[in-house]
């Protein structure tokens, strides 16, 4: 209605001539193109990030003679900021999930696979109950939840500290298990040939994963960081026990630094206990063993949780130089943080606490809004449908 308003008022318009209507119209846009684009230079112009040195050359500008150097220089800081905020739009991501349409009902987990025991779990439908709200693809991305521990381990490899670099490098690997503490669902399992993808600025990380195999299910994945590359390939065995389930995980991860350091290992087996009574909980155990393609490696040694065990999710390890001599030790738990000291202590691994220690990785805080599913802040926001995002997907059918 608004719009057959508005052709009807320009049709009727007589007392002007189209020409100086046109001519008047132009001038209109002109104006407002001149004052949209003033808005627009000094939204860009406000974070304090990136403009404090750039004021101070304008300020500096206003008070000494410029060169046209420096004034290309300042509009080449200026163009370059523009287009960073106009590609990375700041987006402030969601603290908990949606809420359900319906009520979910409850589902026995022995009547699924009584009938499964000895055998892989591969091939069992689940009802829909027994996931989470994410698929493996996104799963994946977990791992790089404390990314910012590479970004640690590239400054120390730069500077010649290659002992820091490893010892971030093992407090990263551990880092990827920390999510799974209470999580009790099974991701969904894409279709073959699926992707996700995920661009997070302010970790400074580029995620990509693909569905490649079927059966086996077999996901790549492929992520690039400030100064580092992360790339691997995850695939489960599973058997199911009676009263519990083991994942055995297939496949090597690997990690490149720009300066052409490598560091490879392979993930630890977790199980899933009180399949048929008692409460649900997983635990990861087995030696992990990350190799460097120089001065440094580490062994790792998640121990396996027993009844009687008041500190269950205990993780020690080493790192050893080329000769096999031990010159840190590292102790920690997988669901909390992780701290090392200089030297061998492996013999001494009770008196290894946060007191004599030094820190290296703690867990972030759990969100407010918790469900059913234990998701972490972090995994809420991997499948989220940003209002950039919405617009470039396919509408459903």
């Amino acid at each position: 209605m608004l719009r057959h308003t508005h052709l009807n008022i320009i049709e009727g318009s007589t007392t002007e001539s189209s020409g100086d209507i046109e001519k008047q119209e132009l001038e209109d846009v002109s104006d407002e193109d001149e004052t949209s684009f003033h808005d627009t230079k000094e939204h860009f112009t406000e974070p304090a990030v990136i403009c404090g040195s750039v004021r101070g050359v304008a300020d500096h500008a206003d008070n000494q003679t410029e060169n046209e150097n420096q004034l290309d220089d300042v509009e080449r800081m200026h163009a370059d900021k523009e287009d960073c905020f106009s590609r990375y739009a700041q987006i402030e991501r969601r603290k908990k999930l949606p809420d359900p349409v319906e009520k979910e009902k409850g589902v026995s987990l022995w009547s699924m696979i009584k009938d499964n025991v000895g055998k892989d779990l591969a091939r069992v439908c689940l009802p829909v109950y027994f996931n989470e709200p994410i698929s493996s693809l996104q799963k994946c991305f977990e791992d790089l939840e404390y990314s910012y521990l590479l970004d640690r381990a590239y400054k120390y490899g730069k500077e010649g500290n290659s002992l820091q670099r490893i010892l971030n490098v093992a407090a990263f690997a551990v880092s990827g298990y920390a999510s799974s503490e209470g999580r009790h669902c099974k991701p969904f399992n894409p279709l073959l040939g699926e992707t996700y993808e995920a661009d997070f600025p302010d970790k400074g990380v580029r995620f990509f994963s693909e569905k490649v195999s079927h059966h086996p299910t077999l996901i790549a994945c492929h992520c690039e960081g400030n100064g580092w590359k992360f790339w691997g390939d995850s695939n489960l065995r599973t058997k199911f026990w009676g009263r519990s389930i083991q994942l055995d995980p297939v496949g090597v991860l690997t990690l490149e630094f720009d300066d052409g350091e490598i560091f490879q290992w392979s993930k630890v087996t977790t199980t899933i206990y009180n399949i048929i009574l008692g409460k649900l909980y997983c635990d990861h155990h087995g030696l992990m063993h990350i190799r460097g393609n120089r001065e440094y490696s580490c062994k790792l040694k998640f121990k396996e949780q027993s009844i009687l065990d008041r500190t269950p999710h205990q993780v020690h390890g080493s790192v050893e130089d080329l000769s096999g001599k031990k010159v840190a030790t590292l102790t920690g738990k997988w669901d909390d943080c992780m701290y090392y000291i200089s030297g061998d202590f492996s013999g001494k691994l009770k008196d290894c606490n946060p007191s004599n220690a030094s820190f290296l990785w703690k867990r972030d805080k759990p969100p407010p809004n918790l469900t059913r599913y234990n998701l972490t802040s972090f995994a809420i926001t991997l499948n989220e449908l940003t209002p950039g995002l919405q617009r470039c997907l396919i509408p459903g059918i």
